[in-house]
């Protein structure tokens, strides 16, 4: 199985980006069937949505080239871990805008969530929750969290010693949903 780790933030000078390629290193050195792949979300450039063609009927067919190619790459994986940042209590604009930009390849996807911020982004991840009901995601049960004010020291990502087993519990439970889901 493939699994994708999205980096879900577009800002200059991102943490997300640090934070996403932690859980990657970490999903790395696993053993077992999944393969992990870092995407970065800043390197699709995915534009507002304005086409008049609704993205669950466009049948993965897109009339702009960063969007098709968003596609393309979104559609090669069985699951995703979406690495958040929680921006003014909810999901960042520009991660929702690349996830509503698509349709049938999301669906049925497992997806699991880390995200960061004042208070660890549970606010962005509850959010999420709800987001990826809509494209009948399975969701796995646990997340990882990183406060801005205790796991950063002088703007490099410091995670403690027990992310590395929460990391692992969360990649478990994905990993289960995703034979579920491929049975």
């Amino acid at each position: 199985m493939k699994i994708g780790i999205i980096s879900g933030s577009l800002r200059n000078g991102r943490a997300t980006s640090s934070v996403a390629a932690y859980i990657h290193r970490v999903a790395a050195a696993r053993t077992g069937e999944a393969s992990y792949e870092l995407v970065e979300l800043a390197d699709f450039d995915v534009p507002l949505l304005t086409s008049p063609v609704h993205p669950m009927v466009a049948n993965k067919s897109y009339d702009d080239p960063k969007v098709q190619k968003w596609s393309e790459t979104i559609d090669g994986f069985d699951a995703f871990v979406f690495v958040t940042p929680e921006y003014n209590h909810g999901v960042p604009g520009g991660f929702k805008n690349a996830v509503d930009s698509l349709g049938v390849e999301w669906v049925g996807k497992p997806v699991a969530f880390v995200g960061h911020g004042s208070v660890g982004g549970v606010r962005a991840i509850e959010q999420w929750r709800q987001i990826v009901v809509n494209f009948s995601m399975p969701v796995a049960r646990a997340e990882v969290n990183f406060n801005m004010f205790n796991h950063w020291d002088d703007g490099a990502f410091t995670p403690a010693d027990r992310h590395d087993s929460e990391v692992d519990t969360l990649l478990d439970q994905l990993e289960g949903l995703a034979r579920k889901a491929q049975a």
